[in-house]
């Protein structure tokens, strides 16, 4: 069995917001496998479905995110789950681009407060995880006001097939292995122009 953890702040006043993202992946990833219906279990909503052949668990903390790995702890307990082997966070970044999706094996929180939660109650950093951008903040927006405020138009129209996207990116970290779903869906970053000598100032300092 694998817990697959999006993260997010419970209410409706939270929905469809920057934060939220990782609710978003998990309810697109719901549909895709037809999983049952998300009800409550300890601090969490979850659903049961099967991917592979694999039982997993679809996990949506409702203690709100800097407390996620209160959600998460207890049903690696209960299920009896080595979090290194069987959990799978899914979790906003405000630095990648809206819609970049960055897979790892692992690795610090990076200073996101859910991840850093769920490390703190797990007792190790050695967990994949796939990160959704959401793109920096503007210059003298609040950190807070801007992770929970919504997209624009064209950001939400871009996210809702990324959702989709990534949805289907931890599917192959099942199927497959995480190795291989980095290889597919990270986004790559774009190259610079290398420099010719037909456009290089030999003048310049």
């Amino acid at each position: 069995m694998i817990i697959i953890a999006g993260l997010g702040n419970p209410g409706r006043e939270y929905e469809n917001t920057r934060h939220n993202v990782g609710f978003e992946v998990v309810d697109a990833l719901a549909r895709k496998i037809g999983a049952t219906a998300f009800g409550k279990e300890g601090k969490a909503l979850v659903a049961k479905g099967i991917i592979a052949g694999e039982k997993v668990l679809l996990v949506k903390p409702q203690t709100y995110m800097n407390l996620s790995g209160e959600a998460i702890r207890p049903l690696l307990d209960f299920y009896k789950l080595d979090p290194e082997e069987s959990l799978i966070v899914i979790s906003d970044d405000i630095d990648l681009p809206v819609g970049h999706i960055r897979i790892r094996q692992g690795g610090s929180a990076g200073g996101h407060n859910g991840l850093k939660n769920i490390i703190l109650h797990t007792g190790t950093e050695k967990f994949p995880r796939l990160r959704l951008g959401v793109g920096q903040k503007p210059d003298g927006y609040d950190l807070a006001d801007y992770v929970l405020g919504h997209f624009s138009g064209e950001e939400k129209t871009l996210m809702e097939e990324k959702f989709g996207e990534a949805a289907d990116a931890v599917a192959l970290m099942i199927e497959e292995d995480v190795s291989l779903a980095m290889n597919r869906y990270n986004t790559k970053k774009e190259k610079k122009p290398k420099k010719t000598d037909e456009n290089t100032d030999s003048t310049a300092p």
